[in-house]
């Protein structure tokens, strides 16, 4: 029977979420900048500052860790990203269904945020310059996305080699990587892997309870240097991040390949040591089940394959 006393009494203003605030977030937590966000939204820096204040203090809780000269996510931070990304994704796929005119021919995939930056970008162009008429909407994130619930066509899930579906694109190795001049410094020789102990290594963050250092542990245990105590390490959130600073000549990352052998075919980095670690992990192509019906995306799962082959 239907409730006919029954009153809904509106949200206080207070506690009303900002819809118009959420591109701007999302902007600057994709960049992890506010001036970044600014440059990309056509906005000052102070107006996205403001603007993030404005989500904060709606919701009563930081997104941002304010550091010096770096912004880092909070965990209400992580939590918003992840809903901001999914509904605005959503609200763009809505709205290129209902425009009139021709239907646009997409093929949206997600992967890490390293095989998208150091991987798969490079060599875009190339899918591109045979598709023209395609675009390509790449999800960078380390979020297991539901192909399905998120409408993506093509996955790449970087995952042990016991979980992957089919053939892998290829399977992961890793092994220290600096930059040249890193190599040549006479004054802390790189001669053995004892020798990292007096260099800066770069690392990347892992889930709280996890050594600093972690990322480095197939390598450490293959060489056994698990008790090994480091001169200095530097943590970043991406793993890109910590290849940039590599090829800058900041440290020593851990190098894993095949992501970075262009990198190392170009000399941008140099192997000190020969040895590498097979990490039991691989990244394998998953075509979602609506896109088996759809040729763009079965042409580019495809394309995935024949790059890998290629490399």
């Amino acid at each position: 029977m239907p409730f006919k006393n029954v009153k809904v009494e509106p949200l206080p203003r207070s506690q009303m979420l900002r819809l118009d605030l959420l591109p701007c977030f999302d902007a600057a937590a994709r960049t992890l900048s506010f001036t970044l966000a600014a440059q990309e939204l056509n906005l000052t820096q102070s107006a996205v500052s403001r603007q993030i204040q404005l989500l904060e203090d709606s919701l009563g809780t930081p997104l941002f860790e304010r550091r010096h000269r770096a912004l880092a996510l909070t965990e209400a931070g992580e939590v918003m990203q992840r809903a901001t990304r999914d509904a605005l994704e959503r609200l763009r796929d809505a709205a290129a269904r209902v425009r009139p005119g021709p239907r646009l021919r997409q093929v949206a995939m997600t992967c890490t945020q390293g095989f998208a930056s150091l991987w798969l970008i490079p060599r875009l162009a190339r899918f591109a310059a045979n598709h023209p008429q395609v675009d390509v909407r790449i999800s960078a994130t380390m979020d297991m996305m539901d192909l399905e619930r998120h409408r993506l066509d093509v996955a790449v899930r970087f995952v042990p080699s016991s979980a992957g579906r089919g053939k892998a694109l290829f399977e992961e190795t890793v092994l220290p990587l600096c930059a040249p001049a890193l190599l040549r410094n006479k004054a802390a020789p790189l001669r053995q892997p004892a020798d990292l102990a007096h260099h800066t290594l770069l690392t990347v963050e892992r889930p709280a309870g996890h050594a600093i250092t972690s990322d480095w542990d197939p390598w450490f245990q293959v060489m056994g240097l698990q008790e090994m105590r480091m001169k200095n390490a530097v943590q970043f959130t991406q793993y890109a991040d910590a290849v940039t600073a590599a090829v800058a000549g900041q440290g020593v990352v851990i190098g894993r390949l095949p992501l970075l052998q262009s990198l190392v075919d170009e000399k941008k980095l140099v192997a000190p040591f020969r040895s590498g670690a097979a990490t039991q992990r691989g990244y394998y192509v998953e075509l979602a089940a609506h896109a088996h019906n759809n040729a763009d995306a079965q042409d580019f799962a495809n394309w995935l394959r024949a790059e890998a082959e290629r490399g």
